[in-house]
């Protein structure tokens, strides 16, 4: 060490620095006298980084400072590195440098004053508080379901559920795989046990029995696990910011992480010169028992954010007893165990992805979702690679090559490229190979559907499903970069479908969280900084560097050059950064940072309590538990419609325990776990066919519809009572039916012969002609009931939303045969039924739906997949092909003209508005579509008299178009061409002006 120190000092007094050679030599005395003083040396420290000194030098010094404990000045650190970086040979050596001064660091730092102590525990009690408050709020907020409803189980999918984990509960694991239902999909049945994914009921089941034993009913668990899971899951969250934010991942930008990319640096270099940074200020006094400032800032925000974001509270509220409730707390978990996995130079880093894959066990086992977390952790890899941020055993063939042959950036990249394209000709080769035996195949409409606009997917069970439709479109190292492929495969998705929203919640709730956290820590910051040492002689140190550099290697090396200008391009922008600091640092900067602190504090806690209180407004209504719904009387009075449930409870008590129940899928799960009843479908919806021929007999006619029933059913349950009741729904049902039973529509495959007519909701006469209107409107319309030789209504629930009827002549012979003719497999388990020989007339039309993904199939559904998607494309033609087919078929039946009184007039035509019905009158008068506008006028003649926002109608249009014969029509029901528009033009003057 003393010889270390002599060096040191020679080169002082060699050089004559300082004030005077007096001043360096008292220097020297001092360092012999005052016993190596430790304020000295770091003196000593800072006048030699103005040095011309080499790296034997440099490394003496360092020795000094580290066998000391003395921290180097920051400049002399920085400038080590830049020493020592472009050497390959060097970097070991540097490694080893940077690593001391990190013990170094750490052993000045925890000697800490008496200020700094007592200030680090009220920075960590603020943290703590902070994290409690928002778990808090996490947790009461998903209460509002309970605490409005009672401890009821939301939705439809929750009671299937429900029903899985009682029975787990009840007869245990090993007959729960072996569990065989027959009162589901009947006379079919489901194999439940291999059909499903039970990550959520054994987690029901096991904090029953090991947690809360007697304490809690099983239904209880199941009613507060979402609200649990959401507070785990905002907790996680804030783990994901916290570990984007670590020093160790976030001191380099995705401006360096690019800027690697493009010079060809590799992790090793860019692990040397993107850490260690010193900390001062409020970030060192920030640092307490391992956390990081601003790591931990942006943690609690993030966990501030998802504690009350609508997308995951949507999905996380009490009683959403769904998968995905857990299921993005098992993804959260696994997202930030493998971004904790990434941490480079730590021994057991391993360990983390061990518990990373132990995470995503569970993911897959709650959620059919698992391969989107499989493929986002597969992309960031990707990514991490073509970034060059990955170790050499990452691609250690590659790795071994490029440095074996002294590769350049760009021979490296090529011979990656070639590697590459031979990988993926093998994989094509067995792609090709594999294909025609079955093995792949096309993907799913589901997933069809992220890539396709919504209603596209060619299939119309995954059209008709809510779920499935479009959604609105109104700092990184190795872990923060994966946050960055998170946001863009969640963005791209979310826009897809309407219940991948969900996964925006975490990434969204991250970003947000860091944004704000490393704003907060700056405002803070600028309040409690320390005096740091000026980087003076930064710039022309570095080129004496490379000049030493330079010469120390003979000449220079041209590809150091060439990768240095990608960096130096940047120079402008680092001398404005370098500008704004130093100005940061006078009085006059210090007061306009905190001027601007105080500022924004007042903002953030502004937009802070606005988020929180639209997140709170909104809680109420993603509440709402669906089954029970809170509505207002004519006098104002609000009274809870827990209708639903009151029909189910009636079948429960007032049915026999085989009766068996017909009803639109959407209810079978909630029939099957309230009222414990036989059900034709539910959904699970496996089997498009058994939904089409429930389709059919819903939407046939009502002999037909009952011809089918009877043979399936004992009691046909109908929702009425509007909004999204059957009726409305029931277009889908018929499309469904339609793509098996070819005849249902004849000539259109999207049905579009049955649905409404216009917005009173008057039936077309396909619909009106219906099973499902029959019962729906029963006693209702004027006209309409159903047989009462076929049909007898024996409930009708308080306020009307459930009509429940018995059927008559049920064939008793059919039920037995079900039972009877059930074929079990050689475990004796596995027993799926058939259909009765009754059906067997009607099940003779089906031709099965060969969906795209069907791969296993021989068959192919071409023409049909053409006209289904040309209908959705134009459904006016679609609608006009329908019409004329059912007129060449004999099957339309006389539509009785309609009228209307001159107020009714006078109102449509004063009124001025761009509408689906004036865009479509548009297209039949400039198409001459008269035989189209008769139909419309005849069940609606109010259509004669609409007007778009200029104030043109029908008769404007005409006249433009020059189409006599529907001038005529619009003549003869009283439309006057002698009108103004907003232009002033009547209908005469387009002929004119056309």
């Amino acid at each position: 060490m003393g010889g270390a120190l002599n060096f040191c000092a020679q080169r002082l007094k060699a050089l004559h620095l300082g004030d005077g050679g007096d001043k360096n030599r008292n220097i020297e005395k001092d360092m012999v006298r005052l016993s190596l003083k430790k304020t000295k040396i770091r003196y000593l420290l800072r006048r030699i980084y103005h040095v011309e000194i080499d790296r034997a030098g440099l490394n003496s010094v360092w020795r000094v400072a580290f066998a000391l404990s003395v921290e180097p000045p920051p400049p002399l650190i920085i400038r080590i590195r830049r020493l020592l970086l472009n050497s390959a040979a060097d970097r070991g050596e540097a490694i080893t440098l940077v690593n001391n001064t990190k013990m170094a660091t750490k052993k000045s730092s925890s000697k800490q004053q008496p200020s700094d102590y007592l200030f680090s525990l009220v920075w960590i009690g603020a943290v703590l508080y902070g994290v409690v408050f928002f778990l808090q709020n996490a947790y009461q907020i998903r209460l509002l379901a309970i605490e409005g409803y009672g401890r009821v189980i939301h939705e439809f999918d929750p009671y299937f559920n429900w029903r899985a984990t009682q029975y787990l509960y009840e007869n245990g694991r090993e007959k729960f795989f072996k569990w065989f239902d027959h009162m589901v999909w009947y006379p079919l049945g489901r194999p439940v046990g291999t059909t499903i994914y039970p990550g959520m009921q054994f987690t029901a089941v096991f904090l029953k029995n090991h947690i809360f034993g007697d304490n809690m009913s099983l239904n209880d668990i199941c009613v507060f696990m979402p609200a649990w899971f959401g507070v785990a899951a905002s907790f996680l969250v804030g783990c994901i910011a916290y570990e984007a934010s670590w020093d160790g991942n976030s001191s380099r930008t995705i401006f360096h992480v690019v800027l690697d990319a493009l010079t060809g640096r590799y992790a090793e270099a860019a692990a040397i010169d993107g850490s260690n940074k010193p900390i001062t200020g409020y970030y060192k006094l920030a640092t307490y028992l391992g956390l990081k400032s601003p790591a931990i800032e942006c943690a609690v925000c993030a966990i501030g954010f998802m504690a009350v974001t609508p997308a995951h509270l949507m999905r996380s509220v009490g009683g959403g007893y769904d998968n995905e409730s857990v299921a993005v707390t098992a993804m959260t978990l696994t997202f930030y165990l493998w971004m904790r996995s990434l941490r480079t130079g730590e021994k057991y880093s391993y360990l983390f992805g061990i518990l990373a894959g132990v995470a995503y066990f569970y993911m897959v086992a709650a959620w059919g979702g698992y391969i989107f977390v499989l493929n986002m952790i597969g992309a960031h890899a990707a990514l991490l690679v073509l970034l060059g941020r990955f170790s050499n055993k990452a691609l250690q063939y590659c790795e071994v090559m490029r440095k074996k042959y002294k590769m350049t950036r760009a021979e490296a990249w090529k011979f990656r490229i070639k590697l590459g394209v031979l990988v993926l000709i093998a994989i094509g080769f067995v792609i090709v190979t594999m294909t025609p035996k079955g093995y792949f195949g096309p993907i799913s409409s589901r997933v069809r559907g992220l890539f396709v606009p919504h209603t596209k997917t060619g299939n119309p069970l995954v059209d008709s499903v809510a779920e499935h439709q479009a959604a609105s479109s109104k700092a990184f190292g190795d872990s923060a970069s994966f946050l960055f492929v998170y946001a863009f495969a969640a963005y791209f998705f979310s826009h897809k479908m309407v219940r991948l929203i969900l996964l925006t919640a975490p990434i969204a709730s991250a970003l947000s969280g860091i944004a704000v956290g490393r704003l907060l820590a700056w405002c803070l910051s600028s309040f409690m900084e320390e005096e740091e040492v000026a980087e003076e002689g930064t710039n022309d140190t570095t080129k004496s560097d490379k000049k030493t550099k330079d010469k120390e290697n003979g000449k220079p090396k041209s590809s150091k050059k060439k990768d240095k200008s990608s960096e130096e391009s940047f120079a402008g922008l680092a001398a404005i950064q370098k500008g704004f600091d130093e100005a940061s640092k006078s009085t006059e900067g210090r007061i306009v940072k905190g001027v601007s602190s105080l500022v924004i504090l007042g903002c953030l806690y502004y937009q802070s309590v606005t988020f929180k209180t639209y997140c709170w407004q909104l809680a109420p209504g993603l509440s709402n538990p669906s089954i029970i719904i809170k509505g207002t009387l004519r006098d104002g009075t609000t009274v809870v419609v827990d209708d639903y449930r009151e029909a189910y409870w009636w079948l429960r008590d007032n049915t026999p325990e085989d009766a068996r129940i017909m009803a639109w899928w959407d209810y079978g799960y909630q029939i099957a776990g309230i009222a414990n009843r036989t059900t034709i479908a539910d959904g699970n919806t496996w089997n498009h066919e058994h939904i089409a021929l429930l389709g059919k007999a819903l939407t046939g006619t009502e002999e037909e519809g009952y011809q089918i029933a009877r043979h399936l059913a004992d009691y046909v349950l109908v929702w009425g009572g509007g909004g999204g009741d059957d009726l409305a729904k029931s277009p889908h049902l018929a499309r469904i039916a339609n793509s098996v039973y070819r005849d249902h529509c004849p000539g259109d495959v999207t049905c579009r012969a049955f649905g409404f007519i216009d917005r009173q909701g008057t039936p077309s006469p396909m619909m009106e002609r219906s099973f499902l209107f029959k019962l729906h409107s029963h006693n209702i319309r004027p006209g309409v009931q159903a047989d009462p030789e076929k049909f007898k209504e024996v409930h009708r629930t308080k306020y009307g939303k459930v009509r429940i009827y018995k059927i008559l002549g049920v064939s008793r012979k059919s039920k037995q045969w079900v039972i009877d003719h059930r074929e079990c497999d050689a475990g004796g388990w596995f027993c799926p039924g058939k259909y009765p020989p009754g059906l067997k007339e009607i099940l003779n039309k089906k031709k099965d739906f060969a969906q795209l993904e069907d791969f296993n199939r021989g068959s192919k559904d071409d023409e049909y997949q053409k006209e289904y998607f040309e209908n959705l494309n134009n459904p006016e033609l679609a609608k006009k092909k329908a019409m004329l087919q059912a007129e060449k078929e004999g099957k339309d039946q006389v539509i009785k003209p309609k009228t209307i009184s001159d107020e009714e007039k006078v109102q449509i035509y004063s009124t001025w508005a761009d509408t689906e019905d004036t865009t479509l009158m548009w297209k039949i008068v400039t198409g001459n579509l008269v035989d189209d506008l008769n139909r419309w006028l005849q069940q609606n003649p109010g259509a004669a008299w609409i007007r778009s926002a200029d104030g043109r109608g029908p008769m404007w249009w005409a006249f433009e178009s020059k189409n006599q014969d529907i001038v005529t029509i619009l003549m003869k029901m009283g439309v006057p061409h002698t009108d103004k528009d907003k232009n002033g033009l009547s209908p005469v003057d387009m002929l004119n002006n056309s």
